[in-house]
Formats: C-alpha cells, sequence, structure tokens
C-alpha cells in the first residue's frame, strides 16, 4: 500500500523484530509503544499528522480537523488529551485513527474515528500487541495463522466478515467506536443513538447547515481537484458547494442513462467529466483491488480501480455513506404489493425482524448460498450459519440504539460492505469522506429514523442550492419512492417503453467476456455456475489470502467439492 500504519505497544527493538523503519515516513517511539507512518502527504493541512514533545508523541492519520487554527492534528489532539483524557476525541473530525501515547503515565491509546471508517487489525499472538492499518502487514506477524471459518463463511454468502473478524483467527479488529491499549479494548460513547423530538430540532435545517460547514471544512485540502460522481443525489451537492472541483469521473458507458445524468450534472457546475468505459478494468481483481479489500469486504466495489492511473487530481471528493447516514439505507420499510413486486411505500416498518431486514439490505441469496454449500467442503447448514451470525451481530450493537430501526443502522454501519472503495481512494488520493464527519455523525444520531429520509435530505439541500435537482437521477423522476418504483415497474413490463438501467454496468457479461472463470478459478470448475459476485468473492479471498500461502491452501480444501463418501 502506499500509506500504512504499523506499531507495536513497545520499544523500537520490539518494532524492528517484525518491520524496519526504513519502511516508513517518520516513526514515534517510546518506551511502552512504537508506532510508524508511511504517508507521502504527511503535514498536508486537513490531512495525516505527528507530533513528539515533552508531553508525549501522537499520530493521526487520515482525515482529520481540528476546532481551533492549529496547523498540526496531532499536537492539539495530544495537548487535549492531556487535559480532557478521552474526551478529546469528541473533537478530533474526520475520518482517522489516533495514536496517543501521553507522558508520564498515561497509557497508550489507539482510538478509531465514530464509524470505524479507518480500519484497526490487531493480533497479540507473536506475544507483543501488534497493530496496523494493512490487515496483511499485521497477518504476517502472526507465526502459526488459522483461518477463522466463521469469519470465512460470513465473506462467501454475505460479501462481508461481521463484526471484528477477519478470515484469520489470530487477527482482529478495534471494534466501532472504541479504543485498543497494550491489554485492553474499551468501548467509547461517541457513537450512541439519542433522537431528539421535531420541536426541539430541525432536522432540514440542521442539515444544511452541517453540510455547509462540513464541506467547507474539506476546502481546505490542496491541488487538482475531482469528485467521483453518480447521476444520483449524494456526490452533486460536493459539487455545488466546492467550486474548485474541477474534474468529475463516472465508471460506464457513454450511452449509459447513468453517465449521461452524470455528464448533465458536471456540465450544471462547470466541471470536466470522463466517462471511464466498463471493460476488463472493471472487474480485474488484482492487486489493485484485492489489498484494499482487507479479506473482510468484497473488491467488488472499489469500481475506479482499474482507472487510477487515468485520473489526474490530487484531492478526491465522493459521496459514499450519504445513502446510509442520510437518507436511512438500513432502516426496515414498510412495503405494498404492486403487480407481485414490493414497492417500499416511504413509511417505516412497524416492527420489523431484525435478520429478515439486514439479509436484505446485505444482498443476500438463500439459493446461492444452499448452492454454494453444496459445492464445497464447509458442511454448514448455510441459512441456520448467516441467520446466527446475523443476529448476534444484531444483538451487540443494541445497547447504542433506543429502538431497533436504529440498532438496524447502527449494525449496518459497523458492517458497511462498501468501505474498500474509501480505502483505495484515500491510498492514492487525498480523500474526503464527508459522511464521516463529526457534525453530520451527530446530526444522524440525533434525528429519528422517520425523518432521516431521502425528501429530508433533498430538502437539505434545496436550501443550499435550490437548483441542485434541475438533472434528476434518471430511474428516479418523481418526488416519491412508490411513484418512482411504480414507473420503474411499468417501464420492465411495457412492449416499446425503454426500463430504467441500472447504475452499475452489467457485472455477469464482463465476466464471461473476459473468460474469468478459466483465468481465476480454472482449477475449481464445480464453482463456475454460481453467480459473478459469489465467483468474485472467492477470488477476493483466495488471492488476499496468499500473503500466508499456508492460508491459501486450507481455504482451497474447503472449496474443493464435498466427499461424496462423507455425505
Amino acid at each position: 500500500m502506499n500509506r500504512e500504519l504499523f506499531g507495536v505497544f513497545g520499544g523500537i527493538d520490539t518494532f524492528e523484530q517484525f518491520r524496519s523503519s526504513d519502511d516508513f515516513d517518520e516513526v514515534l517511539a517510546g518506551p511502552t509503544l512504537t508506532v510508524g507512518i508511511r504517508d507521502s502527504d504527511l503535514g498536508v493541512p486537513g490531512w495525516s499528522a505527528t507530533y513528539t514533545g515533552d508531553e508525549g508523541r501522537c499520530l493521526v492519520w487520515g482525515e482529520s480537523y481540528v476546532p481551533t487554527d492549529d496547523p498540526n492534528a496531532a499536537r492539539w489532539l495530544l495537548e487535549r488529551y492531556r487535559a480532557d483524557g478521552i474526551d478529546a476525541l469528541r473533537d478530533l473530525n474526520g475520518s482517522y485513527l489516533a495514536v496517543i501515547d501521553a507522558e508520564p503515565t498515561d497509557e497508550a491509546v489507539i482510538a478509531t474515528d465514530p464509524v470505524r471508517s479507518r480500519e484497526c487489525f490487531y493480533t497479540d499472538e507473536p506475544g507483543p500487541r501488534i497493530f496496523g492499518t494493512d490487515a496483511a502487514s499485521v497477518g504476517r506477524t502472526v507465526t502459526e495463522p488459522t483461518l477463522d471459518r466463521d469469519g470465512v463463511l460470513e465473506f462467501l454468502h454475505l460479501g462481508v466478515a461481521l463484526g471484528e473478524k477477519t478470515p484469520l483467527s489470530e487477527l482482529r479488529r478495534v471494534p466501532l467506536d472504541s479504543r485498543l491499549t497494550s491489554t485492553a479494548i474499551d468501548p467509547l460513547d461517541r457513537f450512541v443513538y439519542d433522537p431528539q423530538p421535531a420541536a426541539d430540532f430541525d432536522a432540514v435545517g440542521e442539515l444544511a447547515d452541517r453540510l455547509e460547514r462540513a464541506l467547507r471544512r474539506r476546502s481546505v485540502l490542496p491541488g487538482r481537484k475531482g469528485v467521483l460522481l453518480s447521476a444520483g443525489y449524494d456526490s452533486r451537492i460536493i459539487l455545488s458547494q466546492l467550486p474548485e472541483i474541477a474534474h468529475s469521473y463516472t465508471v460506464g458507458s457513454l450511452d449509459a442513462q447513468e453517465v449521461r445524468g452524470a455528464r448533465a450534472v458536471a456540465a450544471q457546475y462547470g466541471a470536466s467529466h470522463t466517462a471511464f468505459p466498463p471493460d476488463e478494468r472493471y472487474l480485474r481483481p488484482d492487486e489493485s483491488k484485492r489489498r484494499y479489500s482487507q479479506g473482510i469486504k468484497e473488491s467488488l466495489h472499489i469500481h475506479h480501480a482499474g482507472y487510477t492511473d487515468e485520473i489526474d487530481v490530487d484531492t478526491m471528493y465522493h459521496g459514499l455513506l450519504c445513502d446510509t447516514f442520510f437518507r436511512g439505507h438500513f432502516t426496515a420499510e414498510n412495503t405494498v404489493d404492486v403487480l407481485g413486486k414490493r414497492v417500499p411505500t416511504g413509511r417505516l416498518e412497524s416492527d420489523p425482524d431484525p435478520v429478515d431486514a439486514l439479509l436484505e439490505k446485505f444482498g443476500y441469496s438463500r439459493e446461492t448460498s444452499l448452492d454454494l454449500a453444496e459445492r464445497t467442503s464447509f458442511a454448514v447448514d448455510p441459512d441456520a450459519f448467516v441467520r446466527g451470525a446475523i443476529r448476534d451481530e444484531f444483538d451487540s450493537r443494541r445497547s447504542r440504539a433506543d429502538r431497533i430501526q436504529n440498532a438496524l443502522t447502527c449494525c449496518g454501519i459497523a458492517n458497511q460492505p462498501s468501505m474498500p472503495f474509501h480505502n483505495h481512494l484515500s491510498d492514492n488520493f487525498l480523500t474526503s469522506f464527508l459522511a464521516a464527519d463529526r457534525d453530520l455523525i451527530d446530526w444522524h444520531l440525533r434525528t429519528p429514523p422517520e425523518r432521516r429520509t431521502t425528501e429530508t435530505f433533498l430538502r437539505a439541500c434545496e436550501r443550499i442550492d435550490d437548483d441542485i435537482l434541475r438533472h434528476r437521477p434518471p430511474d428516479r423522476p418523481h418526488d416519491t419512492t412508490l411513484f418512482n418504483e411504480i414507473e420503474g415497474f411499468v417501464r420492465r413490463k411495457t412492449p416499446f417503453l425503454s426500463s430504467f438501467e441500472p447504475p452499475w454496468p452489467d457485472r455477469e457479461a464482463l465476466f464471461e467476456r473476459h473468460d474469468f472463470d478459466q483465468r481465476h478459478l480454472g482449477d475449481l470448475p464445480h464453482v463456475h455456475s454460481l453467480p459473478t459476485r459469489h465467483k468474485l468473492r472467492v477470488i477476493d479471498l483466495r488471492g488476499w489470502l496468499e500473503f500466508r500461502p499456508e492460508g491459501a491452501m486450507r481455504l482451497r480444501s474447503w472449496l474443493r467439492p464435498p466427499d461424496p463418501a462423507v455425505a
């Protein structure tokens, strides 16, 4: 990876047992903790920072903003930490990982941002606790790794390893909104739902104000600026408020509805637009994508990875997770039957089943999972396994939410499948993560789930820019979800009417056209009939495990067809 944080709870001699200091741009060494950082943009305003002084050592990795004019976020955080303890993290803003080693007696801590938009992996297996941002690098320190069957199965069936799991039993992740010390993992309370009554909290006005502030905050990122632009709602508000963004990029054919819509939005705000054709590069499961999946999430979400060399910007903006934080992606909606299709009404389900709701949001396919189970040697009932895993994960988040709908969203945020998209961008560009803004997270936690809707978001955007909907998304010509769903259904069923196109290229066609079965799964012909998405998961997992060949071999034994004699 281009950027990395790696550390140990121990001195420099302990650090050097596992990594060379020469691998990093800077190493902060103390008696109880040593950490190295590799980042060519270290010290850029709004980005990674380090500080060493008589007060101790501090490192902030990633995007970071502080409430004062101090240009060094690490120095500010260490000073505040010495005064206020762990509460200092409440005022650190951005998408970051923080390492604090205060003198003289405070125990060193590593803390995620409130929503864990930056993963921290750790292991105790070699002896001292080791941590870092690259799962493969931390995993290499494990002397006798074993595959975590549950983590592997969750990834294959759901596209995400839930909770704190990874493919290795000895390798874990710091939980959502938590801190890591030399001997413990402690939850923090920055991400706890506290919905306010409408009379006391103007959801539309507050969101508009906070969006404007968040975007101004992120305008300090330097250099040539671009945005990954869709024809939908989320990225256009970024483009509308940051006129210095000169370039926009979309993956798709020139004549695709999504590309035509994005091009119109770009032209509205005076930005150039580049469409990358969906060829082999879109799906190619090589090192440029696999490493960023960290073995826990699908690399498929890194739509732009194959085109990185053609993106000529220094700072990249994106609208990832705006639908989750502002528009209720993970809430369970009430539906009605329209000609045999379940169509959302725009109202929340009064008593949702959390397991069924989350399985639907994660895109679980019972039939495909049964087919996968019949073709492999895991010897697990996939439906019972997946349902139990989802139930356990939902229960683990329940204490942070006042009601089921908020607990569903908390569970979705803690296990967001699309995070490799941000991982890749932030390794190759200075990257702004709007949805991770502290004030916007606070809005999310204080706004009742019935008001975290597309309508609320669009009303807030229109307060900022009353021309924001000049070009509507091609598949959402109406103001209400119900009308959009009905028109989409009618178009699909009526001869001579063109259907709404999906926003992403046809994965199945590209997989077949470029013969990925033979190129990447030639030794597993019995899985060739599975859907492309599940085959890509197999490719991802095998490729990621190649950093430890014994792990890849063990996975291959599980992927063999079941022994008929055993069955």
